[in-house]
């Protein structure tokens, strides 16, 4: 058995197009999430290669330096907390991350922000406003359900962040309904 860590990998259709490669190169899979795969074994150097060549014009990489691949975790979790689990976590992202991780915060935070340029902090709100974003466009929940379900602490908070970040107003982006979302690997 050995773990692949794979960047760019943030949604579900990332999976669906990893698995689909590997499948095509007859590589068994163990198991797969975001951001990392487990093989049934070890891949010799040919089908290493193989595997990489395909994936690289797809925008996929797989990662062999140990702090890209926490990078990479760090995204993995953020993404998956905002996106797919309605976060229902109350424990706090520094809490959450030092325990999934193994690591710090301090290292972690000062890692991220070494290698990618900006927090944590704003990364997991980068990620918020996408949701928001998303939720706006979908059109099911009112403000006050979107902040309850991203855990925010009032509707004006949420409203605030992202007039902050965006420019607009949750309303105003609603009204305007553009293509004013990213994709989930862009943000």
């Amino acid at each position: 058995m050995s773990t692949l860590f794979i960047k760019n990998m943030v949604c579900n259709r990332c999976i669906m197009v990893i698995e689909n490669e590997l499948s095509k190169l007859n590589i068994a899979i163990e198991s797969i999430k975001l951001g990392e795969v487990t093989l049934e074994q070890e891949l010799n150097p040919k089908d290493r290669e193989a595997l990489e060549a395909a994936l690289i014009p797809l925008g996929f990489e797989v990662i062999d330096n140990k702090k890209s691949r926490l990078i990479e975790q760090i995204k993995n979790t953020i993404v998956e907390l905002v996106h797919y689990q309605n976060n229902e976590s109350k424990s706090n992202l520094s809490d959450l991350l030092s325990e999934k991780l193994n690591h710090d915060y301090n290292y972690l935070s000062n890692l991220f922000s070494e290698i990618e340029g900006t927090t944590i902090e704003k990364y997991f709100i980068a990620q918020k406003i996408e949701k928001i974003k998303e939720l706006l466009v979908y059109d099911e929940l009112s403000l006050s359900e979107i902040a309850i379900r991203l855990n925010y602490s009032s509707v004006a908070y949420l409203s605030n962040q992202f007039k902050k970040v965006t420019g607009l107003t949750p309303s105003y982006f609603k009204q305007i309904r553009e293509d004013k979302r990213k994709s989930l690997d862009k943000v």
